[in-house]
């Protein structure tokens, strides 16, 4: 919780100093086309910038400085411990600018202030000093061989690294890539979201003062379709890792294939479902869970519990209870350390979940909760927690990802049941188990077709759990040492003595 009140925040929001520019080679510059948009605030709709709208001249900027960066060895090729010690410098940063950040992530996207203190800020740091620390921590490999061969099995940078984030959480997302791409010696260009820009163009500066030469880390603000994809198909970046929408994950594949079949490695949507049986160790921990799991974030989050799955013989009494929970998930000014619920990332992104509630009950589930625009006098995007019941998994509000606080509740008999039902979606992202028998417990996370299976809790793991998903949830890993695997190749050397 915030040491601050509203009003405090609001005076340090009115004092910032906002950087919309583009930080290509080492410096702050605008588009080449000196295009920028608008930067609107999903709090109360006011303009908080002007943003550097970059393009395919910025993106061959940045690749060229990245790779020139690359071949140099300035960065790729420094001993792993200085490189750790630069990395462990810029979490220090992060973390001596947490408040300012974490602010910038507020105005920008609409989560309460709290939040992004108490969870993507650490969250970041996190992932950026847990990666630092690895450096000279991992070990390359030596074969057995006959005694007069020597076979070698080392890992190599990758190269050139474009990475691509959401704007649900703009710099956590950015963390979690930025970390092992940098760890492993790339040079990284980072394409924040048209809808969060501003962490990602800040931290580019505490990256160059904590000592990461200019040109390692770019930051190229813009929109996906000009920028995004210029990135995607450009010839000389050798790994794209992304994380968002299916859709457009599905569109990178297609680009990587058209260009150089650089790699690509990402993380996208989900529909994870929440399963609670009778035997649940306790029923009230397990509602309250299922509340966070859906209106954290304004449920604009990728694991989201958007399916909670109940037993049969328990729902009579167990629905009731996830309503008095979710009753305590209010929509409020993200500037005010009370909030658990912010504002929808913008108007557009408001327009489609409310489309998609109107949409549940012409499919005829019921309505317990919500449902309906909130704050609507603050000029921001703002909705109320919603929960529906008698949902059958083929209606669209059970297969589609709808990345806001919208719960549907399917019901079920038993085990298998449950996770044909779980397992019937083209997601597989995350999923949760609510039991007290291990067997079960094991036997169900084991068939649950899911990157992440939590039991007796939603949403557990840090840095040393690897997140990612089957299916259309992507590919890869982030987070954990497995991270690396994904900018990094594996060498044979092969020595005859």
């Amino acid at each position: 919780m915030s040491h601050m009140s509203r009003a405090e925040w609001e005076t340090r929001a009115n004092a910032l100093d906002i950087e919309g520019r583009a930080f290509i080679d080492g410096r702050y510059v605008p588009a080449r086309s000196g295009a920028t948009f608008d930067c609107i605030s999903p709090i109360d709709g006011r303009l908080l910038g002007a943003v550097a709208s970059c393009d395919g001249a910025d993106a061959d900027l940045a690749v060229a400085s990245a790779r020139s960066a690359f071949d140099s060895g300035v960065w790729s090729r420094l001993a792993p411990a200085k490189r750790k010690a630069v990395m462990l410098r810029f979490a220090d940063l992060l973390e001596a600018h947490s408040e300012e950040l974490a602010l910038l992530e507020t105005l920008d996207m609409g989560k309460p202030i709290s939040d992004a203190l108490a969870v993507d800020l650490p969250g970041s740091i996190d992932s950026i000093r847990w990666c630092g620390e690895a450096i000279d921590k991992i070990y390359d490999e030596v074969a057995a061989t006959a005694p007069d061969q020597l076979g070698l099995v080392t890992r190599e940078p990758v190269g050139v690294v474009a990475v691509i984030v959401p704007w649900n959480f703009p710099l956590m997302m950015a963390s979690w890539k930025l970390g092992p791409a940098l760890a492993t010696g790339n040079s990284v260009i980072l394409k924040p979201s048209e809808r969060s820009p501003l962490t990602a163009v800040r931290i580019a500066q505490l990256a160059l003062e904590a000592g990461l030469p200019a040109g390692v880390l770019n930051v190229l603000p813009g929109y996906g379709g000009t920028v995004g994809k210029a990135l995607a198909l450009h010839r000389d970046v050798d790994t794209l890792a992304f994380t968002g929408s299916t859709q457009v994950a599905k569109q990178l594949l297609v680009y990587a294939g058209e260009s150089n079949m650089k790699r690509v490695w990402l993380e996208a949507g989900g529909k994870s479902p929440n399963i609670v049986f009778a035997d649940a160790p306790d029923l009230q921990v397990a509602a309250e869970a299922a509340a966070a799991a859906i209106a954290f974030n304004q449920g604009e989050v990728c694991t989201a519990g958007s399916r909670l799955l109940v037993q049969a013989s328990i729902k009579a009494r167990f629905v009731p209870m996830v309503v008095e929970a979710l009753k305590a998930w209010k929509p409020g000014h993200p500037l005010d350390p009370e909030t658990n619920v912010g504002a929808l990332v913008d108007s557009r992104h408001l327009e489609g979940v409310l489309q998609r509630i109107q949409g549940g009950q012409e499919e005829g589930a019921r309505l317990l909760l919500g449902g309906r625009v909130a704050l609507e006098e603050s000029g921001g995007s703002y909705v109320e927690p919603t929960l529906f019941d008698n949902v059958s998994n083929g209606m669209k509000i059970a297969r589609e990802e709808i990345f806001g606080p919208v719960l549907s509740v399917i019901e079920f008999d038993d085990a298998e049941e449950a996770v044909r039902i779980a397992n019937d979606t083209p997601y597989g992202l995350a999923a949760a188990v609510w039991t007290a028998d291990l067997s079960r417990a094991h036997n169900v996370a084991r068939a649950l077709r899911a990157g992440s299976v939590w039991v007796n809790l939603y949403d557990g793991g840090d840095m040393m759990a690897p997140f990612g998903g089957y299916k259309q949830s992507g590919n890869g890993r982030d987070k954990s040492l497995h991270a690396f695997d994904k900018y990094t190749e594996i060498k044979a050397t092969w020595i005859q003595l």
